[in-house]
């Protein structure tokens, strides 16, 4: 189990190198693959090469009144109260409240590994090179922490949820839906 200090620090160093020429689909679901380069924290002169895919959800619209379920583990007995008046004080400003849920579904079955014996420079180059050469639309370059690998998944997988909303968004709203 990976301590705070490991996920911080997988989330501060994982850079999305190349991103899929698409966003999440609003009224589908929409598939990604990656491949994920770290180097393994032992081994000199070798980096592991992760190739599968993620799985996200077509966006569900929630309403105000889920909030309600909303469960508050681990906060005060006033916190339920607390998140009713700030609800209602919302909708008193005429805000809207329905916001966009997005789910994802990692297949870590699907995840192949390879060590290659080379710098991850020169691991980069290639990788980048071949996307270029075959122009994979679906496909993300991400470079990461190799103990903590599926944290870069799950920040790439953010990062792509707070670059669709807006468009996603913008398409409920053209259909009258929000």
């Amino acid at each position: 189990m990976p301590s705070q200090d490991d996920i911080q620090y997988a989330m501060e160093t994982t850079r999305v190198l190349h991103e899929p020429d698409h966003r999440i689909q609003t009224f589908g679901e929409t598939r990604f693959e990656f491949q994920l380069l770290s180097e393994p924290m032992d081994q000199v002169g070798k980096v592991r090469i992760r190739t599968g895919e993620v799985e996200a959800m077509k966006p569900r619209i929630l309403r105000p009144e889920p909030y309600r379920d909303i469960e508050l583990e681990g906060f005060d007995e006033n916190a339920r109260a607390r998140l009713d008046a700030l609800v209602d004080k919302l909708r008193s400003e005429g805000r809207d409240l329905a916001f966009l849920q997005y789910g994802f579904r990692f297949k870590r079955g699907a995840v192949n590994e390879e060590l290659v014996h080379d710098s991850i420079e020169s691991v980069r180059a290639r990788v980048l090179e071949d996307l270029r050469r075959t122009g994979n639309p679906s496909r993300a370059i991400i470079e990461g922490v190799d103990d903590t690998w599926e944290i870069s998944i799950l920040k790439f997988s953010f990062e792509m949820i707070l670059r669709s909303h807006e468009i996603n968004a913008f398409d409920f709203k053209r259909k009258g839906l929000i």
